[in-house]
């Protein structure tokens, strides 16, 4: 039997490979808590990638060191899901205690650096620990792009693969395309909101929340549109909420210097209380972005869950992560802080995005290759020995 580990599972698993948030179904037993749902996005993706036959939590919180020595005659590998988590703030725990215990392959897979707006990322001594550990227990460690390779190395990490992430590989298509039709047949879009900032990594909080307002304002003008949520408390509320919460929940955000000022006026409100979209499901997510002819927005998952799945999508770029996702994969992005007018027009070329269709390409044969040399028994095809129909037969 192939078992496995995971850390920050980030939801419970169904149907072998299948994510939804814990208790789905008791709404107001989480309507008050901040779960991004991008993150079970990646924990899903990289379930459809895996080949196992049982996966368990390892648990870096309060673990049980008697238990590691069981751990490690019986798991195969344990692989931590990709996400942010190489910043300042960030507090792995008992996770060094764990770590040095195990003597099986710890993968990283996906991971990725924020940098702030001002002055160098400063990482603490126990985040430095930890990735030397779980560079040292594996050939590689997987990272999303090009900014987060460059921390690693300037920490010593020299066995780095660039992988991006999972999600855009979940669909398990390695000669996946993205075509576009005319701009005149386009008739309904996805848009990946996030109204959440930070100065921290957003240079100009007033520019980033007006586009995005605007920017809405205009896709719902042209295009029948559906707002994506992405698990902010007050858009729970607005859709799952009951119509006290609902009204609670615009309270709050008009009262909110920056959102009420900036981003919730007259029609996105509008906007809000009939076209916006939130699951616990990642399923959902996947159904919704196969209906729609485009997605665009500011969202990392959801955007790349609509090209995953072959439909068009456009990046909004507004901090490192957004930019770091852009490049790896050479989606179509517009920075958000540019003098630049966005105009959909001038992005809806496919010479922009046959760049990403070649670097989809070259991107899924890295993750597979980073899956086999770490030990990963995974789903990803061989493209370099059979042809892609034959493989996909296969498969």
């Amino acid at each position: 039997m192939k078992r496995i580990l995971v850390i920050s599972p980030s939801g419970e698993v169904y149907d072998h490979d299948n994510v939804r948030w814990y208790n789905y179904k008791d709404v107001q037993g989480s309507i008050g808590h901040y779960h991004n749902i991008g993150d079970a996005f990646v924990f899903d993706s990289s379930l459809k990638l895996l080949n196992y036959d049982r996966l368990d939590a390892l648990e870096i919180a309060k673990p049980n060191m008697a238990d590691i020595d069981r751990i490690n005659a019986e798991y195969d590998y344990v692989f931590l899901r990709g996400s942010n988590y190489i910043h300042s703030e960030m507090n792995w725990e008992k996770a060094i205690e764990v770590l040095k215990k195990l003597r099986i392959p710890v993968i990283a897979w996906g991971i990725g650096a924020q940098a702030p707006v001002k002055g160098k990322l400063e990482l603490s001594e126990q985040t430095k620990t930890v990735l030397r550990l779980m560079a040292d227990s594996t050939t590689s460690i997987g990272v999303r792009g090009a900014y987060s390779a460059q921390v690693l190395w300037d920490l010593g990490i020299k066995n780095v693969r660039i992988v991006g992430c999972p999600t855009a590989f979940r669909r398990n298509n390695p000669d996946l395309e993205i075509k576009l039709p005319p701009l005149d047949t386009i008739k309904t879009a996805g848009i990946t909101v996030r109204r959440e900032v930070s100065r921290t990594y957003a240079r100009n909080v007033e520019r980033y929340l007006t586009f995005h307002r605007d920017m809405v304002k205009e896709m719902a003008s042209r295009f029948d549109v559906v707002l994506m949520a992405q698990g902010e408390v007050e858009e729970k509320k607005m859709v799952f909420g009951t119509p006290a919460q609902r009204e609670e929940a615009f309270a709050t955000l008009k009262a909110n210097a920056w959102v009420g000022q900036w981003y919730l006026d007259e029609t996105m409100e509008k906007l809000h209380r009939e076209r916006l979209f939130y699951s616990d499901v990642v399923a959902d997510y996947e159904d919704l972005v196969q209906q729609k002819d485009m997605v665009l927005g500011y969202r990392l998952h959801g955007n790349l869950m609509a090209l995953a799945n072959g439909t068009p999508s456009i990046y909004f770029t507004y901090d490192s992560r957004t930019v770091e996702f852009a490049e790896t994969y050479q989606i179509p992005s517009y920075d958000v802080f540019s003098d630049k007018t966005f105009s959909l027009e001038e992005y809806w070329d496919q010479s922009l995005f046959d760049k990403f269709n070649r670097a989809y390409r070259f991107m899924y044969r890295e993750m597979r290759q980073f899956l086999v040399e770490n030990g990963a028994d995974t789903k990803m095809v061989d493209v370099m020995r059979k042809p892609v129909k034959e493989q996909l037969k296969a498969a």
